[in-house]
């Protein structure tokens, strides 16, 4: 059966916190955590999330293109070459298909523009760092046996925003399928939890909408201008801390419902939404489009 290639835009908001850990380090800042000073807030690139997504399928035996082999970093033909000589790149991988890449044949080079593209996240709320000196067990060199003291730099906790786009037209060049979009809403889902590192550990996905719209051309903006975070407390360190106002989002939505097909979601259970100064269930806010929880 012939996978079908997606005919519809869509554009995405998701977003997840993190609690005393460092969800992207800067590493021309000593591995701190992005930030923008000006406003207190955390930053995380979108870079960040691909490797996340493309982890998750490597995790789960899905080849990708951009990937490491046995910890090194590879040229694209040692990836090409560990995969088989005769394959179709764009049938192979499916981080070509969602985010494109530069891929040489022989003297050639081949560039695809992605159809899913993230903009760089930001938190909702003003962000603290906490700082640490931790110590290794080894040596840095001969010379000094005691072991060597580096940093480590976390936030308290921060509540961080992302959009992105699915572009259909973008889908016919790298042949994305409704298939490899369904991987793609999984991943949002699950793909930070399962990837956790020393540094990474303490992140959770809280809300995932991927908006489907009815045609190849329809793209409404970026989502997180209708939302905004409510701090239940002063200086929020949990997720029982703060609340998601969504009432902007619910209007904004319903004002151009004509073109929205439907809306793929997710929401964490312990994510507190409000509407209109009150609390409200998801479904109930957005009920009268056709949902599909991921």
């Amino acid at each position: 059966m012939e996978k079908k290639i997606i005919d519809k835009n869509s554009e995405i908001l998701f977003t997840y916190d993190a609690k005393l850990c460092n969800p992207n380090g800067d590493p021309d800042e000593e591995n701190r955590p992005r930030m923008d000073w000006e406003k207190e807030i955390n930053l995380v690139s979108d870079v960040r999330v691909k490797r996340y997504i493309r982890d998750y399928a490597d995790d789960q035996g899905i080849p990708i293109y951009v990937r490491k082999i046995e910890g090194k970093s590879v040229k694209p033909e040692e990836v090409i070459k560990s995969v088989g000589e005769d394959i179709d790149e764009l049938e192979t991988f499916i981080d070509i298909r969602l985010f494109g890449a530069t891929i040489p044949i022989k003297k050639e080079t081949r560039t695809y523009i992605g159809p899913v593209q993230f903009n760089w996240g930001y938190s909702l709320n003003k962000v603290e760092l906490l700082e640490a000196s931790i110590t290794s067990h080894f040596a840095s060199d001969e010379k000094k046996q005691q072991g060597a003291i580096g940093k480590d730099y976390r936030v308290k906790y921060s509540f961080i925003a992302f959009s992105g786009i699915v572009s259909a037209r973008r889908a016919k060049e790298t042949r994305l399928t409704e298939d490899d979009l369904k991987f793609l809403d999984r991943a949002m889902k699950e793909a930070i939890p399962l990837q956790a590192t020393r540094s990474k550990i303490g992140q959770y996905p809280r809300l995932y909408m991927r908006v489907e719209y009815v045609d190849d051309k329809t793209l409404l903006g970026d989502l997180r201008d209708y939302i905004k975070l409510i701090e239940v407390v002063e200086k929020p360190r949990k997720i029982e801390d703060v609340q998601l106002d969504i009432t902007a989002l619910v209007e904004f939505l319903h004002k151009n419902k004509d073109v929205i097909s439907k809306i793929y979601y997710f929401k964490h259970p312990d994510l507190c939404l409000v509407c209109d100064g009150n609390v409200v269930d998801f479904k109930d806010a957005f009920g009268t489009f056709e949902l599909e929880e991921v």
